[in-house]
């Protein structure tokens, strides 16, 4: 089936399920607008389940028609510039540069530190590691010490202009990049279609084992980050490279003035790309490892920068939603985001608490219908990214636990969080990209 067809048949499949999901829910439906109103239960039922239910069928059925074309070696590999954005990264940023020095790339490689202005001993560890480490002849590597911290969008910009070649990556100071990384990376920007101008890496969790809260998140990152980027890109829409590891071409950065300065410069410079009519990749066997979270603090700053970054992304190109073509889709998925979350934390958290206390009225046994489905969705994608992992020859590790939280409680703590995000940009709050 062609790319179009697929999409049709998973939009259908996703009605249908909608369909189903509707006539099921008639008397939940009815119970919920006798003792509130209609409007209420209407909006409620719509965004805990109707919705939901559309997007979680959509993705199960364009995961089963996903057969992207293979990724090829090439005769001769273009020459990389990558961008390594690093503030107050003196715990991490040796190991990054290790990483980078043993990429197995067979062009030419320049590798940019970028000091943001840090205040420990990142510039002096990155030097080091430097005159310690075993560079390739093809490789340059040097570390640009800005004293002033500007931000992560001004301190890329510098480095674009600085980067000698056409194609930039970017990588954050707290990644491990796999050895193949920045191959597989590039091997996709060639072999997608002529319009890409950016693709995007797989990043997964490098720091899962510190506790309860890395480890779910190991699990967003490997089935939920991971399944959508699979899904956009299969309809020639990715809608966020983001900085952790990401490639672009220079002259499309350069043709949408580079990083905007905002909390969530990845996503304002992804849809600065799409409204230009470019595409944008997805590299899932691209893999780099970045430290997440390990504080319930740094969590929420994290998320609802992230939130915030949304909302950037949709002031600055609301013509997106217009546009004629099939990543449309997803820019009004990401516009839904909004009421889901609003929905979820004022209603339906609201609601399981009032199920506690033997009241289903919101929460209850209709709410259960949707496990098969998120079941199977699971189901979908751990089969896809174990294989992928088995093909990198890496194993997943056992984590129970945290896909038990991931799975039953991660959004009790999420979704709130993007609500104080929405919330802190709607009301001009003071920005800061550092959560740490």
């Amino acid at each position: 089936m062609t790319v179009p067809v697929k999409f049709t048949v998973a939009i259908l499949l996703a009605i249908a399920w909608t369909t189903l999901s509707v006539w099921l829910s008639q008397r939940w439906l009815v119970d919920l607008a006798h003792i509130t109103n209609w409007p209420f239960a209407l909006i409620a039922i719509s965004f805990i389940a109707y919705v939901p239910g559309f997007m979680n069928a959509f993705l199960i059925s364009t995961l089963a028609f996903d057969r992207r074309p293979p990724r090829k070696g090439l005769t001769t590999y273009p020459a990389v510039t990558i961008l390594v954005a690093a503030y107050n990264e003196a715990a991490a940023i040796r190991d990054t540069l290790t990483s980078l020095s043993r990429q197995n790339y067979k062009g030419t490689l320049e590798i940019l530190v970028l000091n943001d202005g840090s205040t420990d001993d990142t510039v002096a560890i990155a030097n080091k590691a430097i005159e310690d480490l075993s560079i390739p002849a093809n490789f340059t590597m040097r570390v640009l010490d800005y004293e002033v911290n500007a931000g992560k969008a001004a301190v890329l910009n510098r480095g674009l202009a600085l980067a000698s070649h056409d194609l930039v990556a970017t990588i954050d100071g707290d990644s491990w990049v796999r050895e193949d990384g920045i191959t597989q990376i590039v091997e996709r920007y060639v072999n997608d279609p002529p319009n890409t101008r950016a693709v995007a890496g797989a990043v997964m969790v490098r720091n899962s084992r510190h506790n309860f809260l890395t480890r779910a998140q190991e699990w967003d990152y490997f089935h939920g980050i991971a399944a959508i980027k699979r899904m956009q890109s299969m309809y020639h829409g990715t809608l966020v490279a983001q900085g952790a590891f990401s490639l672009y071409q220079r002259d499309a950065l350069n043709s949408v003035g580079g990083w905007p300065e905002c909390v969530g410069e990845d996503i304002v410079v992804s849809w600065a790309l799409l409204e230009q009519g470019h595409r944008i990749g997805y590299a899932e066997d691209a893999l780099a490892f970045t430290n997440v979270p390990t504080t319930l603090k740094q969590f929420t700053l994290q998320r609802k920068r992230w939130s915030r970054g949304l909302i950037e992304a949709f002031k600055a190109y609301p013509g997106l939603l217009f546009k004629p073509r099939l990543t449309t889709l997803f820019i009004w998925w990401n516009l839904f985001f909004l009421p889901l979350d609003l929905v979820y934390t004022f209603i339906f958290i609201p609601g399981l608490v009032l199920a506690l206390f033997g009241h289903f009225w919101i929460a209850g046994p209709m709410t259960l219908a949707v496990l098969p489905l998120a079941a199977l969705w699971n189901l979908f994608i751990f089969r896809i990214q174990r294989n992928m992992f088995h093909g990198e020859g890496l194993k997943v590790r056992q984590n129970f636990g945290g896909f038990l939280f991931y799975a039953i409680g991660y959004s009790l703590l999420m979704q709130p969080v993007s609500v104080w995000g929405y919330a802190a940009e709607a009301l001009g709050m003071t920005k800061k990209w550092d959560t740490k």
